[in-house]
Order: structure tokens, then sequence, then C-alpha cells
């Protein structure tokens, strides 16, 4: 049963996670959200494991200019929050989490749209040289982005867990199941969009050895991670060898072209 104190919070974060995305950028990832999550659900757990695979699902992913993506911060929070209420299991709450981040897109147009409006505010006040009112105007603006994702957490929050419990009873087995199977599969696309952009061809070599390491070798992922970050040194210390000994040689030729151009003046 969620609390009263526990939606207060939620809903703070959710309106607090708007914010920092475009101003200081401290926990702008699924993974810490889901953390913070998880803390105030008292699941810190299921939090950190929502998280970091709705994590899997952005890497690679950005925003660049005006361009919307799925907000899995809510879904994180969201997922969170339904993954402990409805203890059905993480891949459930990951089906559930997916769809929000999803919808959020269509909201995240509408933040972007109210947002023009303070902007045009701005623009006239700054016209009739009134730098108090445009800054106001500013401040206010950051609302329509906070409440975009507050308002819609604090709905989904208030239909409590007598609502999902409702629902989760009706809803047929095999609905359940895949929506837990596409929770498995999502983050496999996120790694593949990240591959996508990365010099894959190049470091396949790489890529292979950690697919071993974890798949046949049954190595933690904290060690496939730790393998690659030696690897990733010794790949830039040969890199580094290599530029200094090209350097050398460019030096070296360069004197050889001095004292030869000396000798014929001579």
């Amino acid at each position: 049963m969620i609390t009263w104190w526990q939606i207060i919070l939620l809903t703070a974060l959710a309106f607090w996670m708007a914010l920092d995305q475009l101003t200081v950028v401290v926990f702008n990832n699924p993974l810490s959200i889901g953390m913070i999550s998880g803390l105030i659900m008292g699941d810190l757990t299921t939090g950190l494991v929502v998280g970091s695979t709705l994590q899997l699902m952005v890497l690679g992913v950005s925003t660049y200019g005006g361009a919307s993506m799925p907000d899995f911060l809510t879904g994180a929070i969201v997922g969170t929050v339904y993954a402990v209420l409805s203890g059905k299991g993480v891949q459930f709450a990951i089906g559930l989490a997916v769809p929000v981040g999803l919808l959020m897109v269509q909201l995240d147009v509408l933040a972007r749209f109210a947002n023009t409006i303070f902007q045009h505010r701005m623009d006239r006040f700054i016209k009739a040289n009134e730098p108090q009112a445009a800054a106001r105007n500013a401040i206010w603006g950051l609302f329509s982005w906070g409440l975009s994702r507050a308002i819609p957490v604090l709905v989904l929050l208030l239909v409590g867990n007598k609502v999902v419990k409702a629902i989760l009873e009706i809803v047929p087995s095999w609905l359940i199941n895949g929506l837990k199977v596409s929770g498995g599969i999502l983050p496999v696309v996120g790694i593949a969009i990240l591959l996508r952009y990365l010099p894959t061809k190049r470091f396949i070599s790489y890529l292979l050895l950690g697919f071993i390491a974890a798949a046949y070798v049954k190595i933690p992922m904290l060690g496939v991670a730790l393998m690659g970050l030696a690897l990733a040194i010794l790949h830039y210390q040969r890199e580094n060898q290599k530029v200094v000994v090209a350097t050398t040689t460019n030096e070296d030729t360069s004197e050889e072209y001095e004292n030869d151009e000396g000798e014929y003046e001579n």
C-alpha cells in the first residue's frame, strides 16, 4: 500500500527531474531515478534493477535540438512503484514502464508548446525594457516542464494499489507473460542502438571477448566491465605508443633533411 508521503515525494521527484534535465543535470538517467524511487518505496533492489534495465534502453539515444525522446526517467518511477505494489516482478514492471515512457513523448511536446507562451511574453517584456518581468516569465516557464512530468505521475500514483490489483486480476496471464517477455527483450534494443553508433566493426574482437566472458565463462558483469577497462587501457597505450613513434620518426627525418641541405650548401 502506497502512503501519502510516498506520493508527495515521488511527485516531487518527477517535478524535480524534469528541471534537472534543463539545468544542473545531476541525476539525468533512469538508473539514478530508479534508485531514488526504490528508496522512497522501501525497496532499493527493485529500484536499481528497474532503473538499470531502462538505462540499457537509452544507451546511445539522446535528444538534439527540439526533438523529443521516450522519457524513461518517468518510466523508472512508475515501473519501480508498480513493481513493488503488484509483486509481479521486475520484467512486468518494465513492460509497463515502456508505454509510460512513450506516452511522455506526447506530453513533452505539449510542455514545449506551453513553454512558448512564456517565451513570447519574455520577448515582449524585453522589448518594453522590463527585465524583471522577463526573468519572472523565465521562471514560470519551468513549471510547464515540471508539471508535464509531475501531473501524470501523481495521477498514476493516486489510482493506488487497489486499482492496480483490480486491473491485474482482469488482465489475462498471456498478456502479463507477454509484458515480461517484452521487458526482457527491450534492453537488447538499447544495446543494439548503441552498437550502431559505435565503431563496432573496428573493435569486433573486444565485443566477442566480452560476449564469451559473460555468456560462456559466466563472469559477473562487474568482472566483464573491469576486463573491458583493462582492454581499453591497453588499446590506449598501444595507440599512444604509435603516435610517439610516428612523431619521433618525423623529427628524425626532418633533422636528416636539414643536415643534407646544409652539406649541399657548403
